[in-house]
């Protein structure tokens, strides 16, 4: 280990606080990891060891690290200027990505752009606009939210009173507001007619959940709440801020069963995975109800709003989607990660869920119950599976595998190698 790394190390553990990571016993466990350098779809620590990057770290990257386009567009705006405030003054890479945003729906549909920092304030401004839309429409008592079990929005109050995974959010419950939540179609049909009468909207993740262990909806559900929140004059919020820009085989998921909501929730992918951004789209009759006194302002932003840096990311971004034609190349990679994965054929392995290029592989008890929390089989699994070339994290004991979309046929076997040898040594 060099004077460096030490260095890294040290510092790091007197002073940083990690997200989602207990402290506790983390350190002496050797699971400290630096990372210093990143080239397509791979890592490598301050030793020069190289891993892929499995979960497309935390579910950003699209295009692999060090992409020479993105890095060039990068450059080209730092020698124009890095962030000027868009409280009331515009820019040219957002109005640009403004415009190639909306441009992949429908005329007439989603017009409007809010620009945020990460995918909770994506869904937070969209909870917002929902409640004040009402407000300002002569629908005052329409304040309430439908949300589905187990679901993941985000962790500032109003996404996080969205979410229905207990270990995260229960201890906040008190201090947010309360939604009505389904676990089904059936369950949304059979709501009481007074919650659907105050309800503002439904959120949900279209075609996948992904916190709740990357469960696939039933084909055609989309759909069908489509359908339910016209008959029911309820807005549709789509959080598609894990499902956005091609993971699921499509650029958003939603388009695969040709729904369009009233608002839609972007961030992760939304710059390739190189910068915080997020994007609320919605409607002009949603923008429109907004427009008149200063009463009827939007009075919600962040400092970093629209950050020209950001901005011309996600725009290198969706230029490399259209010369790469990265689109058309998924098939043969989603077929890969298929194949890599139903060949871990140990015992522990319970089930396999995929959509597109983000799957899950679950591990139970060779008699299908659980493992025991205190077991930590996801952890360690992935503990091992770093000793072999592979960094990803597990959601329970569900491991996730999300490659980059840039990633090859034969880089996603070697990873998927590298996870059965990983479960074949812990189990």
């Amino acid at each position: 280990m060099t004077e460096s790394e030490e260095n890294w190390l040290a510092w790091d553990r007197q002073h940083c606080w990690h997200p989602f990571t207990q402290h506790a016993g983390w350190a002496s466990e050797g699971e400290e990891l630096i990372l210093v350098k990143g080239e397509g779809p791979w890592l490598f620590d301050a030793e020069g060891r190289r891993y892929f990057d499995g979960n497309s770290s935390i579910w950003t990257n699209i295009h692999g690290h060090r992409h020479p386009r993105i890095d060039a567009a990068l450059r080209a705006q730092l020698d124009e200027v890095a962030h000027t405030s868009f409280l009331g003054f515009g820019n040219p890479r957002a109005a640009e990505l403004a415009e190639r945003l909306t441009a992949f729906f429908p005329s007439g549909s989603l017009e409007r752009v809010f620009f945020s920092d990460d995918g909770s304030t994506a869904v937070e401004v969209a909870v917002k606009m929902a409640i004040q839309f009402r407000q300002q429409s002569g629908e005052p008592e329409r304040v309430g939210f439908i949300a589905f079990e187990n679901a993941y929005h985000g962790d500032t109050m109003g996404a996080a009173s969205l979410g229905g995974v207990s270990v995260f959010f229960d201890r906040f419950r008190s201090f947010g507001f309360r939604a009505s939540r389904v676990t089904s179609l059936a369950d949304l049909r059979a709501l009481p007619a007074e919650e659907v009468a105050r309800a503002a909207a439904i959120v949900l993740e279209p075609l996948i959940q992904g916190v709740n262990e990357m469960r696939p909806w039933p084909a055609g559900q989309l759909a069908e709440i489509r359908s339910w929140c016209d008959g029911h004059g309820v807005h549709l919020i789509l959080d598609e801020v894990m499902t956005g820009f091609g993971r699921t085989g499509t650029m958003f998921a939603c388009q695969q069963e040709e729904v369009i909501p009233d608002f839609l929730c972007l961030a992760k992918g939304l710059t390739g995975g190189y910068l915080p951004l997020a994007a609320t789209l919605t409607t002009g009759r949603v923008f429109d109800a907004f427009l008149g006194g200063r009463e009827r302002t939007l009075n919600y932003g962040h400092s970093y709003t629209a950050n020209q840096l950001g901005c011309a990311a996600a725009l290198a971004s969706l230029r490399v989607f259209e010369e790469d034609r990265v689109l058309e190349k998924l098939p043969t990679r989603v077929e890969a990660l298929a194949q890599g994965l139903r060949a871990i054929t140990h015992s522990s392995v319970h089930e396999v869920r995929q959509c597109g290029l983000i799957a899950g592989l679950e591990l139970r008890q060779e008699s299908g119950e659980r493992f025991s929390a205190e077991e930590g089989m996801g952890e360690r699994v992935c503990s091992a599976a770093r000793a072999h070339g592979l960094l990803t994290r597990p959601i329970k004991d569900t491991i996730v595998m999300m490659p980059p979309l840039c990633s090859t046929e034969a880089e996603i076997a070697e990873a998927c190698a590298a996870l059965g040898r990983a479960v074949k040594e812990v189990g």
